[in-house]
């Protein structure tokens, strides 16, 4: 009898984990459609454009995930915790590049002619 519990849970918990690796498969496949978009344009402003809307549709993604968890619909916390460290670390990169980009525009601006 405590057999037939353990391998029920047991049973759970490899669903869970086929449900877990479908969604990243999901949004791998996704990720590497937008990259594909993006090769397809040209031009650094189209570039940084991109770049920009991936990095808020992240951010969008996020809160939305932690509205419905929060809301007490069917979401794994670790789900809301990846997505919530994706949006945060998306956004630190762009605001490295942004402040290199500034960095280098201010030394352009700056070499004697």
């Amino acid at each position: 009898m405590i057999e037939s519990v353990y391998q029920a849970k047991v049973g759970s918990l490899m669903n869970q984990i086929r449900a877990y690796q479908d969604r990243a498969e999901m949004i791998n496949s996704d990720v590497v459609t937008q990259q594909v978009d993006q090769t397809e344009k040209s031009g650094f402003g189209d570039y940084m454009r991109t770049a920009v809307e991936a990095v808020n549709e992240t951010q969008m993604n996020a809160a939305e995930m932690r509205d419905a968890y929060e809301r007490g619909e069917d979401v794994p916390l670790t789900d809301v915790v990846l997505a919530m460290q994706k949006s945060s670390l998306a956004f630190e990169a762009t605001l490295q590049v942004r402040n290199k980009l500034l960095k280098s525009y201010n030394d352009v601006m700056n070499m004697p002619v």
